[in-house]
């Protein structure tokens, strides 16, 4: 191959986001043509990434959330940010609600152990698809605070020690001095993003571990210090790399895409062999349930005086239910937490990886309602 087309390659796979993709594919043959060798990688690798690598991905995320509710952006006021938030509740309800109504009328209530995998969403999936289909659209903010709070949830459901603990006095002391390091630093109007990221999300991450929280959150509670530059217009558009702050945020992408596909390659193996009961109230729980559940919780709350964001409208909220519906990775991760090693966690993780649907049933909903880069 042409080192002129090799870059071509290269730049359509990071321009595409397709890195988790991947991942995930590999990560699906090997677990099924050679699966000794395939967990026996994916156990390996799981706690660097799972615990390490996707806290970067997560304050990836927060830090466009925060730019989005900066004045002037896309979340800005308490009536177009608490949306999502609402959307997430609904569609964790609708999800759970259709998953139990499935399992009990199919009289196989082992599988009800199974129902906190469906409130998960991939945000990684989630997000990249939205900027692939709209990518200057106030939908891409929205649907992440949608799915990081429906993680955050599934997280607290999932956790394996209680959250609500006696906190130990070191944890506590290590997190108020990583966050008091990180507003000395925007004090000293640092602005390049690794020194809070590296040194006060290091300090993050350990408080973050000693207590028992999931440690992929840690570097969300530096994340208000960072540099911030509202995005008035063109909203996700790639700035230009011209100052520290563009300059940071282009490296950041860039990390994040790697550790996404090393994501997809550790949680995405699942042998295709033990599909029962739990595999389809799982997928008609992700595709259904939790669609329908954002839809009705968002119309009430629309009803009762909260604004869906700026040049968002009926069309992007209903590609937004669909491709949130999607619980793939994260909810693959998730259910090893939820659910001992059994069929019923076979099952469940047959469903997850079966949501993946979702996604292209929201590039067919953006196609058909004619919406963002689909339109035409």
């Amino acid at each position: 191959m042409k080192p002129s087309t090799f870059n071509r390659v290269v730049h359509t796979i990071f321009d595409r986001f397709l890195l988790l993709p991947i991942g995930a594919a590999i990560a699906l043959v090997w677990a099924n043509t050679a699966p000794e060798g395939y967990f026996r990688v994916a156990h390996r690798l799981a706690f660097v990434v799972n615990e390490i690598g996707m806290a970067f991905f997560f304050a990836l995320m927060a830090q466009e959330i925060a730019e989005a509710v900066m004045p002037g952006g896309a979340l800005h006021s308490w009536r177009r940010w608490t949306l999502p938030i609402v959307a997430a509740i609904g569609g964790i309800f609708g999800a759970v609600t259709v998953y139990l109504t499935w399992v009990f009328l199919s009289h196989e209530y082992s599988l009800t152990a199974a129902w906190p995998i469906a409130c998960a969403v991939d945000a990684a999936a989630t997000y990249y698809v939205l900027r692939t289909i709209l990518p200057h659209n106030s939908a891409v903010p929205f649907a992440l605070l949608l799915a990081i709070v429906t993680d955050a949830i599934g997280l607290v459901i999932v956790a394996p020690r209680a959250l609500f603990i006696e906190p130990r006095v070191g944890g506590a002391a290590l997190l108020l001095g990583a966050i008091t390091l990180a507003a000395a630093l925007r004090t000293m109007r640092v602005r390049s993003f690794w020194p809070y990221l590296f040194v006060c999300g290091g300090l993050s991450w350990v408080a973050f571990y000693w207590e028992g929280l999931h440690p992929a959150f840690s570097l969300i509670p530096i994340v208000p210090f960072l540099p911030h530059e509202p995005r008035h217009t063109d909203l996700f558009a790639d700035p230009p790399d011209d100052d520290v702050v563009h300059h940071s945020e282009h490296e950041w992408h860039l990390i994040v895409q790697p550790v996404l596909f090393l994501f997809g390659l550790v949680n995405a193996g699942v042998v295709l062999s033990d599909y029962d009961t739990g595999s389809w109230a799982m997928l008609s729980a992700q595709l259904i349930g939790r669609p329908a559940g954002i839809l009705l919780a968002v119309g009430i709350a629309l009803s009762a005086g909260l604004h869906l964001p700026g040049h968002m409208s009926w069309r992007e909220l209903l590609v937004v239910a669909f491709a949130t519906s999607t619980g793939f990775a994260v909810a693959l991760f998730l259910a090893t937490g939820a659910v001992a090693t059994g069929p019923v966690l076979a099952q469940a993780k047959i469903g997850v990886l079966l949501s993946a649907a979702g996604l292209v049933v929201a590039l067919i909903a953006a196609r058909l309602l004619r919406v963002g880069r689909l339109a035409h």
